[in-house]
Formats: C-alpha cells, structure tokens, sequence
C-alpha cells in the first residue's frame, strides 16, 4: 500500500514510547471487512485505537500513570540493549572455542592468536559520527525500506551460509527489529518469520523433515525465542519448578535400569559389602528384583514431578507471548495448505517441534544457559530435569521409547495427557492477525521525524554486503526500490576493526512517500469520515485533560466545564487544550454528531471508559515492571558470566605468548611442566569445584588433588589419598575439552569419584597457571 500525503486534518502523532498493548475500544462502528483485493484494510477499530493510544502517552501529562509508563519504557529498551550484548558475547564465546582449540592443536601460529586477542578488545561502542551525510541518508533510506518492507530480510535470510546467519540474525532481531515491545517493529518482523516459514514449506520434500534440520530457518526460530519477551515467559513459568528440583540435592529419580545396577554396585564397593556381579545386559539389570525394587517408586515420583510441570505449562496459554503463538499458528495453517490430509496428531508434532522442543525444552536441560536458575545443577537434580524433558518431547512428538527402553515404563502418563497437550498446542493458536493495526502503524511511521535505528557500522556495511552480493534474487528489476537504493549506495565498505565498530543514530525515512506532517488525509481503503476522526480526536483531548487534572474526574463529568477548567489554567499546554476541545465540540454539534440536551452522554460514557482503562492499566504496568525487572537482573547476570568466560580466553592467550616466547606455535619451543599444585578435598569443595562426591564424608579429609600442565593447553589432574604413592585416579585434560563442554553447556566433568564443575575448573586453572 503506498501512503501519501493529501492534507492535513489534524495534528496528533503518537510518541514513539508506544508499546503493543492497546486499548479496546468499543464502537458501534467499528466492522472489519475485506477491500478490493481481498485483504484486511485498517478501519475505524485500527484509528480509533490510535487515538486511544495518543491519549494514553501524552508528553504532556505528568501523572502517576506517565511515570510508570517512563520508567516501563525505559526499562524495555534496557532489555532490547542488553539481550543484543548477550547475543554478541555468545557468539564471541563460541568463535573463540574453535580458535582455542585450534591453537591447542598447533595448527595456529602467533600472529593468529594476536588477531585473537584483538578480537577479545573491549569496545563499549562508543556512539560514533557517521563520515559522510549523503551516505548516512542513503542507509537510512535503506534500513527504513529493510525494516518496512520484510520480504527482502525474508528472502536474503533463505540464501545466506549457515556461517553468515548469526551475524545476519543480530542485524535483523537486535537492531532492525531490536526494539522487542514496539508493535510496528514486532508485528514486521513477524511479517517476515511468515514469509520465511512459507518458503520453507513450499521447499519441503517430505513431512518428517519440516522445521527439525539445523537450518537457517531454525536458528531464526530459536534466536527469536530468546529475545526479552520469550525470556520473560520462560522465567515466570519454569523458575520456580527447575528451583524446586534443584533444592532437593539428594532426590534420586535415575530410572535406566543399567545405571541403577552400576550404581549399586558403586555403593556396595564405597561401603565394603558384597556387590552384586558386574557385566550385567539391560535385561538383566531390569530384571533384577532389586532394581525393580527402587525404580518403581522412582516412576511414581518422576510421574508426579513431570505433572507439575506439564499442568504449570497448560496453565500459561495467557503468558505466552503473542509472536510465539502467531508463529505456532502459521505452522498449523501452512501444515494444512501444504499436506491437506495431515491428521491433527501430525500438525500438533510440528507445533510442539518448535513450542517444545526449541522454546521450552532447552531451557529446562540448561537452565543456566536461559538464566532460569542461580545455583550449580548437581547430578540428580541435572538428572531429574533431563528425564521430565524426555517427557515432554514425547508429549509434544513421536515417542523415543525405541531408543531408550526404560522410557516405556511411562507410556501411560504419555498416552493420557497427549490429547490434553494437542488440545493446549490447537489453543496456541487460537490468536488474531495484526495486519490492520501494522497498517495504521507503517502509516504513522511515514508520520515521524524521530524514527531511528541504533546500529553499529559492521552491521550496517554487513547487510549491505549480502544485499549486494544476492541483489540479483532479491531485487532482479531496475525499477525496484531495493536496487534503486543499493545502486546509490554503491560497492560497500570493508568491515572496520573492532575498536573502531562505534554504534551510530541513523535516522530512518523512506524517499519513496512524502512525509506526513500531521495525521493528514488516511488512505482510500481507510473508511473513515471527518466527522469520526473529529470525534475521535475530541474523545482524546478531553482523556488527556482529564489526565492532567484529575480532580475533575471526582465529580460528576460535564464536558464543556471539563474544557472551561483547562483554558483558565495556568498551565499553557492545558489551555490551548482547552480552548482548542470546546471548539471542537461545537463543531460536533453543528454535525449532529454529539447533543448537548443529553449532556453529550454517548462521549461522556466513552471518556469515562478511557479513564477507568487507564486507571486498570497503571496496575497492570507496575506488574509488568516488576516482572520484568527480574527478567533484566537475569539478562545482566548472564552477561556477567559471559564476560568472566571472555576474560579467561584473554588469560589464556596471554599464557601461550608467554610461554612461546614471541615464536611461532608451530616453531617447537621446550616445554616449560607448571606444578604439580596441591588442592584438598575441602579447600574445591569449599569453592564449588567440587559440586558431587562420591567419596564417603569420613575419607574426604584424607584426599586431595595435584594438578601439573606439562605443556600449554594441557593438565594432569590426579586424585590421591595420604600415605599411598601412586594416585587413585588420573586424568589427561585438553583445555578445548573443557571449552567444548562449556559451548555445548554442559556443566559437570565428571572424574568417576568426584564430579566438578566445568566454569569454576576453568577459573580455577586460570588462577593457578597463568602467572606461574
């Protein structure tokens, strides 16, 4: 749709702190129908809810209810910034676990692990000045027809390599779309996840394989599950269950038959009794009486555990966020156009592939990784929470009871709450389109002379890059604005050095309508008259009025007084508010479209509702602030960590120049053996290296570590007990095996006797050799 500018009737815009949640507003008008070429045009419902929205955000107004939605906006965009950091730590982190372990190989020499070490400098992004002005206003025009105009993001995310998305994926879910509770930029880029998911399944061969391959695609669908609002709902609905697992430390609900059988006859060794004979086949060990003795009660409670957690996720249809269910809504439908004989079993499988198995299910294996949890998970409680993850993913899929035997000792639980979890994935997505509300908001883009984007010049010059390097598929015409755009633009510029990659303020506009100084004239598929729109406007001012000077609310309402106390106020804005609404009313009497014989009852009514709105919504604000400023605790908190990781790469680094003397890695330099440094049973336990011991408590005082590295990147851990020469156990440690657990998180390194945790190791051998 183009929108232009014919004339002006108004001057209302909407500040650009507006959020998703818009009022209701109830009209005898408001219809909804198709235009001419058969899709929804925004109608009086989508203005009228503009107006509704312009009277909730007035700049002018200074009540509580201003504050709150401040502060809530406020606290919003430190959640977009802060997931975008987190986003870019993560991907620095799992960039350096293959160079380090590349360097711990030799297959590096030392002016890599130099550019390494430049690509851990610490740049804040410092806002920069762009160069050149033309340029800056030819990106603008670029990103602004990027950011309308999603087909293009759509299309260059389908032909980009698997190494070029997550740079991609940056750009376009923590810039382009970065603000994550803006409704224009939210309902855009779920534009664009549509027309993705739609080219995905029109290029599908078979069913089984739709969404489940590690696709560019799926990264988009799991990168947009861990922006602020997906996190929120994770943290309110799965926290407090994870917790209660990971309290109770010693809750054992291990029910694989084999490992049940290892276990007792560990225990039996540990305590000096007869064990039970080793070498044993499942079958037996399920057969065991024994076993069968302590699995049985463990299915009771894994059985009651995982109910808790499937009941806790039926119950929060209403918490889940809008663009998740939209996006689950949109496989169903293109499930149902693509395979018209699909059973709903089979379309309620692909809905949970990415409800369950991409959104939820992670989170409950690693709830560090989602911020979910505080403490270390131990063995049973790590344990517990894989099994009820099993759970759910034969729940949500086809059941793994093929791979994993002892899985079938729960097929009755699965087998009785299937239906109840299709009927909960159908409910998903029952939600409406946005399409009318994204119309009035592209309008009211057009309409706006501070739409900017804060982007980095590696971003900006990146997407330009593959912009031009795919332009033949994206925009093969002359005439089409996306080439027109990067024509001017011309070759694109080098990426610049990270301490030079400064965040820039581009401002966004398009070159191909006119800017709209007021509301101005709405489009002709609009069916609005002037009257409405007045009336509208008039309902607006007299909200905002009221808002200004609540006591007028506390008796009972009188429109032309209401105007009559704001143009003798004192306050400026107030009076030519006043004067402006009282005029404006005559008018709508001379229309007949208010009587003052009924003392305006209809608009009186309808302001009151907006009062008794605004009142409700100031409430519901504070709710959501302090739900979400636990949400950003956790995101900081994880950028803590992060950053901890990031510093250990630094020290690393710095030990193998060190060591190397300036030489090349791969030039043979002699071996400089550091340690062996002694570490008792106490002193790891004590500094939660040690989370899990199955060393008995009355022995532990007798038992302590030497840890030596006989050349960089490598440790000799061995575990001894006083008075014995030789070592209990021994183990060979590469650095990359450390790393490569940590990338692919998991937390424990398990040494037979002693389990320890993988970051503290790390920091611990940090502290220990790096300076030796």
């Amino acid at each position: 749709m183009s929108l232009r500018r014919s004339g002006q009737n108004g001057s209302l815009r909407v500040p650009s702190n507006s959020t998703i949640n818009k009022p209701q507003m109830v009209s005898s008008q408001t219809s909804s129908r198709p235009n001419e070429n058969g899709s929804f045009g925004a109608n009086r419902y989508s203005v009228s809810a503009f107006y509704s929205m312009a009277a909730e955000h007035d700049p002018e107004v200074n009540d509580d209810l201003a504050i709150a939605q401040k502060e809530l906006s406020d606290l919003k965009a430190r959640i977009s910034v802060q997931s975008k950091k987190n986003f870019v730590l993560e991907r620095d982190v799992r960039y350096l676990d293959g160079r380090i372990a590349l360097l711990i190989q030799n297959r590096m020499a030392l002016d890599e692990v130099k550019d390494m070490a430049v690509h851990l400098e610490e740049n804040d992004s410092i806002e920069g000045i762009f160069p050149d002005d033309r340029r800056r206003q030819q990106y603008g025009n670029l990103f602004f027809l990027l950011q309308a105009e999603p087909r293009h993001v759509a299309t260059l995310t389908r032909l980009v390599s698997l190494t070029e998305i997550d740079t991609l994926l940056q750009t376009v879910m923590f810039t382009l779309y970065g603000n994550q509770y803006e409704s224009r930029e939210e309902h855009l880029l779920l534009t664009m996840f549509q027309s993705v998911l739609s080219a995905q399944f029109d290029a599908a061969t078979e069913f089984g394989s739709l969404l489940r391959a590690n696709t560019p695609v799926s990264r988009m669908m799991t990168t947009y599950t861990r922006r602020g609002p997906g996190q929120t709902y994770l943290k309110s609905v799965l926290s407090s269950r994870i917790n209660s697992i990971i309290e109770d430390t010693e809750l054992n609900l291990e029910i694989n038959p084999l490992t049940v059988y290892d276990e007792m006859i560990r225990d039996a060794e540990m305590n000096g009794d007869p064990a039970p004979p080793k070498g044993v086949t499942p079958e037996q060990a399920a057969n065991n009486p024994q076993v069968k003795a302590i699995v049985g009660p463990r299915i009771e409670k894994l059985t009651e555990v995982a109910t808790g957690f499937l009941d806790t996720i039926l119950n929060s249809l209403d918490a889940v966020p809008y663009g998740i269910r939209w996006i689950c809504k949109q496989i169903r439908s293109l499930t149902k156009r693509k395979y018209p004989q699909a059973s709903d079993y089979s379309i309620c499988t692909l809905i949970g592939a990415f409800f369950f198995l991409r959104f939820l299910n992670p989170a409950i294996v690693t709830p560090q990784a989602y911020m979910l949890v505080e403490k270390t998970l131990v063995k049973h409680p790590r344990r517990t929470l894989t099994l009820v993850a099993k759970i759910v993913q034969n729940l949500a899929n086809k059941p793994t009871y093929s791979k994993e035997a002892h899985m079938m000792a729960l097929s009755p639980f699965i087998e009785n709450n299937k239906p109840k979890v299709n009927r909960f994935l159908n409910e998903l997505c029952e939600v409406g389109d946005f399409y009318e509300s994204l119309e009035m908001d592209q309008y009211i883009a057009l309409s706006k002379k501070d739409l900017v984007l804060n982007i980095t010049l590696n971003e900006m010059f990146n997407t330009h890059a593959l912009l031009v390097q795919h332009m033949d598929a994206l925009a093969p015409n002359e005439d089409q604005r996306l080439r027109i755009c990067l024509e001017e633009l011309g070759a694109p510029p080098p990426q610049v050095p990270r301490y030079e990659n400064k965040t820039v303020e581009l401002p966004l506009f398009s070159r191909f309508e006119t800017p709209i100084e007021g509301l101005g004239t709405f489009p002709n598929d609009i069916n609005i008259t002037k009257t409405d729109l007045l009336y509208m406007e008039t309902k607006s001012i007299f909200v905002q009025i009221l808002r200004a000077m609540p006591q007028l609310a506390q008796t009972e309402l009188s429109l032309p007084e209401a105007a009559k106390h704001a143009s003798t106020s004192k306050d400026p804005a107030l009076v030519r508010k006043g004067i402006k609404v009282f005029d404006m009313l005559k008018e709508l009497e001379e229309l007949g479209a208010v009587d003052p014989n009924d003392s305006y009852k209809l608009m009186t009514e309808e302001v009151q509702q907006e009062i008794a709105h605004l009142g409700n919504l100031r409430e519901k604000i504070k709710e959501e602030y302090e739900s979400l400023e636990a949400v950003f605790k956790a995101i900081c908190d994880h950028n803590n960590y992060l950053r901890c990781q990031l510093e250990s790469y630094k020290a690393y680094l710095q030990n193998v120049r060190f060591q190397t003397g300036g030489s090349g890695i791969k030039e043979k330099a002699k071996p400089q053996v550091l340690g062996p440094y002694k570490f008792s049973h106490f002193q790891l336990e004590k500094d939660g290296t040690i989370v899990e011991s199955n060393i008995p408590e009355n022995r532990r005082n007798n038992i302590y570590f030497n840890i030596f590295s006989p050349v960089p990147g490598t440790f000799i851990i061995a575990l001894h007990y006083k008075g014995r020469e030789k070592p209990i156990l021994e183990m060979d440690l590469k650095l990359d095996d450390l790393l490569e657990k940590q990338q692919d998180n998991v937390h424990l390194l398990d040494l037979e006797y002693v389990q320890l945790n993988v970051a503290k190791l790390l920091a611990l051998l940090r502290r220990t050799f790096i300076k030796r």
